[in-house]
């Protein structure tokens, strides 16, 4: 079993993979991923995130990326999530 885990853990997902996954869930998105070896920084600027607190947002990105948490691909994640208007604001 440990094997396993351990190959999953392996197989990774790029940056770009998870920017790119993003995207196609919120159209409108700017994306932004940094990181590796399974820790990410995931930044977002998208109005879907309008209405929005901090948790439901976050929520909202890992419905998208659960696939890849799940398997191990990514096990670590930090996220900024913010409106276009909250980016323009706080530059």
């Amino acid at each position: 079993m440990h094997g396993l885990l351990n190959e999953l853990r392996n197989m990774g997902i790029t940056t770009e993979e998870i920017s790119n996954i993003i995207t196609a869930a919120i159209s409108d998105a700017e994306v932004n991923v940094s990181g590796g070896d399974g820790k990410y920084q995931i930044n977002v600027i998208a109005d879907v995130f309008a209405g929005l607190n901090s948790v439901k947002r976050q929520q909202a990105i890992y419905r998208i990326i659960n696939e890849h948490i799940s398997s191990g691909a990514i096990h670590a994640v930090s996220m900024l999530l913010l409106t276009k208007e909250e980016h323009a604001k706080n530059g």
